[in-house]
């Protein structure tokens, strides 16, 4: 069973900055896709960026320009650095791992932008 945990949430002003991080368990990291999601309240989850295993990366045109997918196979974690924040960017976010044979969900990290 894989787990993922996020961290790097919190509260942020207009115009800041977070660094969220999504730690994996297992030995097969470097093979998988990795993609972080949000969800805002009484909206449906999103895809915000997606990163295969070659570390070429997708983007929603929400986030493009603002926000970089990253991960370090090493490590076994996945990244989203996070500029220029905006209100409308407030949501719980979800990292994913995405396997040939299943996927897997974290539990979310909170990010509200707000002054």
């Amino acid at each position: 069973q894989v787990q993922l945990v996020e961290s790097g949430g919190g509260l942020v002003q207009p115009g800041g900055s977070l660094r969220l991080s999504c730690a994996a368990s297992g030995s097969f990291f470097s093979r998988v896709v990795m993609a972080w999601y949000r969800q805002a309240p009484t909206k449906q989850r999103e895809m915000v960026a997606l990163i295969n295993s070659a570390s070429s990366a997708d983007y929603s045109d929400s986030v493009k320009g603002r926000f970089t997918i990253s991960r370090d196979n090493a490590k076994n974690t996945a990244y989203l650095q996070m500029n220029s924040l905006k209100p409308e960017d407030t949501a719980v976010y979800y990292c994913k791992l995405i396997s040939s044979n299943a996927n897997y969900w974290g539990h979310g990290t909170q990010v509200t932008v707000s002054s």
